[in-house]
């Protein structure tokens, strides 16, 4: 096999990969153990042998052009495997290490991904974990994200998508609102009720409401004085107020029905629900870091999916 590399040359490339993930030569250079001036020769001897710009320079800051970003997603991918190699090799048994960046809606993150953390970290102390929290899709490359959840993921070749559960949908309001407006009894009388609107952070369209309808999915377009747009909990906060009803996920109202602050209605068209995905990008090798959380999440998801139980229909009427 012809010898490509040479050592100066791979310790260049970690070089340039450490001032990619930081921002910053000088930070490359204090993790390294060199000097700023070092990193910065260093970075210029791969671009005269690429002939390709990777970095665009100014006084205060640098960032990568899109060669750049192209080189650091293999160069990055290259030394991980280098790395993992050499710990199966050797038998070294060391420990999931470094930042994992997820992205994840805002019902998701804080009824489901932000409880468990904690319990992730106590097995896995030395990652880190930065959560964005936030219903906008996120650029894997541009943003360098790990991992995103999302609802309704569309079907892209570049993402790996794997399903966490279909969350149930639930209609709720408070006893207040239901005591002065009536409690309604068939889909045909929403018309009738002020009905809290989400709006879509990509397009500002309203959700539908989606309901089981002589077995079938029947989406419904409500109407209503209040809309709230990228956070889903502003439109709990408001049926919890009184402000009227709301259709959200099961689980993140268990609490409030639970204790009463708020009450389920149109319980006999129950049923329908939306699926949350796990999303990654689909031939990147992933760190170890990556890997545990990956099967972490999907455990913790089986137990969710397991502890769902199906609210009995009752024919009863309040």
């Amino acid at each position: 096999m012809k010898r490509h590399f040479d050592d100066i040359l791979l310790g260049s490339i970690e070089l340039f990969c450490l001032a990619a993930e930081s921002g910053s030569f000088t930070a490359a250079a204090l993790t390294s153990g060199v000097t700023p001036a070092a990193v910065s020769r260093s970075i210029s001897r791969l671009e005269k042998r690429l002939g390709v710009r990777l970095f665009v320079r100014s006084t205060r800051s640098i960032r990568l052009t899109e060669g750049g970003k192209a080189y650091f997603e293999q160069c990055r991918q290259a030394l991980t495997q280098l790395v993992d190699a050499e710990r199966k090799v050797t038998g070294e048994q060391v420990q999931p290490s470094g930042t994992l960046r997820i992205s994840v809606p805002t019902t998701y993150g804080h009824h489901r991904l932000l409880p468990i953390l904690p319990a992730f970290r106590a097995s896995y102390p030395l990652i880190k974990v930065e959560v964005h929290i936030s219903n906008r899709n996120i650029g894997f490359r541009e943003e360098d994200f790990d991992l995103a959840v999302r609802v309704r993921a569309q079907p892209d070749s570049s993402m790996i998508t794997r399903l966490l559960e279909d969350a149930a949908l639930v209609v709720v309001a408070a006893p207040q609102y239901l005591k002065r407006a009536g409690i309604p009894r068939t889909l045909d009388d929403l018309a009738k009720h002020e009905c809290i609107q989400f709006d879509l952070p990509s397009s500002g369209r309203q959700i539908p409401w989606i309901f089981k309808d002589g077995g079938k999915d029947r989406e419904i377009s409500t109407v209503g004085n209040y809309s709230c747009s990228e956070d889903v909990l502003g439109g709990v906060t408001l049926a919890k107020n009184g402000a009227g009803l709301f259709q959200t996920y099961r689980f993140g109202v268990e609490k409030d029905l639970a204790d009463g602050s708020l009450v389920e209605v149109l319980n006999p068209f129950s049923g329908s629900s939306r699926p949350f995905s796990l999303l990654y990008p689909h031939g990147r090798h992933l760190p170890s870091r990556v890997r545990v959380f990956i099967d972490f999440l999907i455990e913790q998801a089986q137990v969710w999916q397991a502890a769902t139980i199906k609210p009995k229909r009752s024919s009863k009427r309040k």
